[in-house]
Formats: structure tokens, C-alpha cells, sequence
């Protein structure tokens, strides 16, 4: 059997590889391909962004036209500037601000225009992240997400892969892949600051599993037999490794590591621009880890691990696992407004097992109101809230450290309310000012420089800039 070094050298050669030649198509593009249409929406990554400011910049757009000759060959190249300025006025560990930044670079290259390899696609996008606080750590250490830019501070690699579609609606992509652009995803809720991988994945899964800042090898088969309904599975390299040390540039391409399998089914209705009806969409899935997780009460020897006569060598559980659902559904659809317009409302929930697992239930939702302000069709403003629960296993454990002595809080649950408005100032550029109030942080966890007390909770107040270009 291979090691696993010489694993990550085969796949980063093939990835490389793929790199080059790719690279050596977009140098001698052949005259003789023709125009061909675009890729329906189904073949695109993931991800609604806003209109692009070129179409506010006028000539300096596009320069010399440049955009213009790359996307006649298939060629899109895209960048989104995130700037926001975070802070808590009391509450947490600490008060102040902090501002942090994410330029992402995106490349798509239609493979059939630029190379007659019909139904091919290749993306990679990377970030440039700056981080002057990391507000969630910093003030409140909290479990739920403040802002969901907010990662180490780095250049980084994202995701690289090749995608190759068939007109029966199956499709294969291979390569560096994100679970969270298409994993336990809603698009009602995507506005939000706070709405991110949800904790219960990114607080059990190794390294916080394989969602921004992270991805890592894996392969993903998709079926979409009908525009309303899609099934995906998706097996990753387990852990993509810890972003501040072992994986820092996204270059790691670890694959090693006990696998990772994800699967979801998509329901989808109304959800054509042209439609009169209520758009919807209800999403079922599940994940299972079949790695080796510590119990967080029980230690190998049968002792309680807050026992002092213990070992403190937590008993070993082979996987974890979750299933998870996902509803957005438009309540008021505005005359010739699309499935995103008026008035729509989301969910989340999520539950994964209690005994290895440091929370075992997820909830999340809220409402958007998109396009119904007068005078500012572009503008959207909501309302959601966050619920995620200290597993039974870990209070358990709190409860028993108190009975052998100890003065611990019993943790209980973290939820978050987040109050934001989203404004576009010119076509490609908005504006969004946030509210958030963070109850519980860390579900009751003990203050660090005051063991015997929680950490409070408090408003978090804050200012996004996005702009894509």
C-alpha cells in the first residue's frame, strides 16, 4: 500500500497537471470552434452573486475589450471584494472592532467552446482573507458564526476541479471540492453575515470538515433527470487538515485521511423566472465520517473522564454521522418577480448523535424581503435566528466534573438573532448594514479570566461592502 505521502504527491501531480493543460489550451485557443451557448444554470458553480460593476465602470470595464475576447472562448474570469468592520460595544471576553476583508478570484472555463471537449467544465477560485481579530474567537468565542468571511489570515487555494456533463443530466466532477456550495445550503438564507456551514458540521467534523476556508480532494455525481429535482453524492478526503498549520494555502491535497460521504436530495418547484407561482425548494440529507471520534463522557478504562481516578484517554467511536433537511419557500411572489422576489422564509435543522459529538441539534431559519422597498427594487432586508445545542454527552460531562468538585458552568445551547439590510449603491456594489445579539456564547462556557462565571452574550454590530467585478 502506498503511503500517504506519496498519495498527496500522485494527486497533486494530477491536479497540476490538469492545471497546465489547461493553461496550454487557453494559449493556443483553436479559430475553428465555434459560438457555442451557455451552460444552463444546473452546470454552474454555485452561488448567486450580485450583477457585476462592469456595467457601471462604462469603457474601464473592460479594458481593451479583454473580458469581452475570454468570454467568447469561454473564458470567465470573476472577483469579489468583501470588506465589513465588526464589533461588539460590551459583552464577550472583550469589546471593540475589527475590520476583515476576502478577495476571491473565480475562474470558469468552458471546455466545449475553448477546446470542443463538450459538456467539460473547469473552475478554481482562491482568496486572498484578511483578518485583523477574528471577532467570533476574539470577543465572544462563540460557536455560531459571526461573519462567514472570517477565516486565518492567508492566500489561499479553494477549489479545482474538472466537471464533465451528459445531456441524460448526470455529471461527474473530480478534483479539490467544497461540501458548502451545494451541501446543507439555503438560498433564502444566504444574505445573512452569520448564515454559514452550519456548527454541527463545522464544529464535529475533522478540521471543521470541507467548507470555507477549506476544501480537499473528492469526487461528486450529480443526477438531474428534470429541472425540479437533483440527487448528489460526494465522497471527500476526510479531514482537509487544520487551516492555520497543516493545510495554510490550500495546497495540501491531503488523501489519507478516512473518507468523508455526503448525499442529498433536491426538491425543487416554480422555480423558472417566468413562473406566476410560489417558488420552493426542500432539501434531505445526510453525511457519514467513518473515522475514529472521542466519547465526550466516557474514557477507554469505563470511567467517567471527569474522575479523577481516570486515565483522562477519552473510549474511541468508530464514525459519526447527521441528517439534515432544508425548506425555502416563497410566500409572496411580486408581479413578474422572480423565485428570489418578495417575500420568502427559510429552515434549517440538523442532528447528528450525542455522545461524540460536542453539538447534536441544529436549527436555523428566518424571512427575506427582496425588491419590495419603493424606489430600490435591488434592496433586501430579514430577519433569522440560530439554535445549536450542547450535545447531552458534553453536559453530562460538565455535570460530572461539578460532582467531583468542580465549580464548571453546565453548558447548555448558543442562539443568535441577526437583523440586516442589504443595499445596492450602483449595479455591482451594496452596502449592508447588520445587527446581530449573540445569547449564551459558547452555550454557557466558563470565562477565562473568571472561570467561576459564563461568558455573557451582547450585540454585535456591523458594516459589509461587496462588490464584484
Amino acid at each position: 500500500m502506498r503511503s500517504r505521502t506519496s498519495r498527496s504527491q500522485t494527486v497533486s501531480a494530477g491536479l497540476l497537471a490538469m492545471i497546465a493543460t489547461l493553461s496550454h489550451a487557453i494559449a493556443e485557443p483553436s479559430p475553428d470552434i465555434p459560438e457555442r451557448p451557455p451552460q444552463s444554470a444546473a452546470a454552474e458553480p454555485q452561488g448567486d452573486f450580485p450583477v457585476s460593476i462592469r456595467s457601471s465602470l462604462g469603457a474601464f470595464g473592460d479594458p481593451g475589450g479583454l473580458r469581452a475576447a475570454l468570454g467568447a472562448r469561454g473564458i470567465n474570469l470573476t472577483f469579489l471584494a468583501t470588506h465589513e468592520v465588526l464589533g461588539n460595544p460590551s459583552g464577550g471576553v472583550r469589546s471593540g472592532a475589527i475590520h476583515a476583508g476576502k478577495l476571491e478570484g473565480i475562474l470558469t472555463v468552458d471546455l466545449g467552446r475553448l477546446a470542443g471537449l463538450d459538456g467539460v467544465t473547469a473552475f478554481a477560485n482562491a482568496f486572498r482573507i484578511h483578518d485583523t481579530g477574528g471577532l467570533r474567537d476574539r470577543s465572544f468565542q462563540r460557536l455560531v458564526t459571526v461573519s462567514n468571511i472570517e477565516a486565518y489570515p492567508t492566500t489561499r487555494l479553494s477549489e479545482l476541479w474538472l466537471e464533465r456533463r451528459w445531456d441524460s443530466g448526470f455529471a461527474v466532477r473530480i478534483g479539490q471540492l467544497a461540501a458548502d456550495g451545494e451541501f446543507l445550503a439555503s438560498e433564502t438564507g444566504k444574505p445573512f453575515l452569520s448564515n454559514d456551514w452550519p456548527t454541527i458540521t463545522g464544529a464535529n467534523l475533522p478540521s471543521g470538515g470541507p467548507a470555507y476556508p477549506l476544501a480537499t480532494p473528492g469526487v461528486r455525481l450529480r443526477y438531474d433527470p428534470n429541472a425540479d429535482l437533483s440527487a448528489l453524492v460526494t465522497v471527500f478526503n476526510g479531514d482537509p487538515g487544520d487551516q492555520r498549520v497543516v493545510n495554510r494555502h490550500g495546497t495540501n491535497f491531503r488523501t489519507g485521511d478516512p473518507p468523508l460521504v455526503m448525499a442529498e436530495i433536491q426538491l425543487r418547484r416554480h422555480q423558472e423566472p417566468e413562473s406566476r407561482e410560489l417558488a420552493a425548494s426542500l432539501k434531505f440529507g445526510g453525511y457519514r465520517h467513518s473515522g475514529r471520534f472521542d466519547h465526550l463522557r466516557f474514557g477507554a478504562d469505563g470511567q467517567r473522564l471527569a474522575d479523577p481516578s481516570s486515565t483522562g484517554t477519552a473510549r474511541r467511536l468508530r464514525g459519526t454521522s447527521g441528517l439534515y433537511v432544508v425548506a425555502d419557500q416563497q410566500l409572496y411572489r411580486p408581479e413578474r418577480g422572480g423565485p428570489s422576489s418578495g417575500v420568502s422564509i427559510y429552515a434549517r435543522l440538523s442532528g447528528s448523535p450525542s455522545d461524540r459529538n460536542l453539538i447534536d441539534l441544529w436549527a436555523d431559519g428566518g424571512v427575506v424581503v427582496a425588491g419590495l422597498v419603493p424606489g430600490r427594487p435591488d434592496d433586501l432586508f430579514g430577519a433569522s435566528f440560530i439554535y445549536a445545542r450542547i450535545s447531552s454527552a458534553a453536559r453530562a460531562f460538565d455535570r460530572d466534573r461539578a460532582a467531583f468538585g468542580g465549580s464548571p458552568p453546565i453548558r447548555t445551547a448558543e442562539a443568535t438573532v441577526e437583523l440586516s439590510y442589504q443595499m445596492q449603491l450602483v449595479p455591482g456594489w451594496t452596502l449592508q448594514p447588520d445587527l446581530q445579539y449573540v445569547h449564551n456564547p459558547g452555550g454557557g462556557t466558563e470565562h477565562p479570566l473568571h472561570p467561576d462565571k459564563r461568558i455573557t452574550g451582547g450585540f454585535v454590530l456591523g458594516l459589509r461592502s461587496t462588490v464584484v467585478y
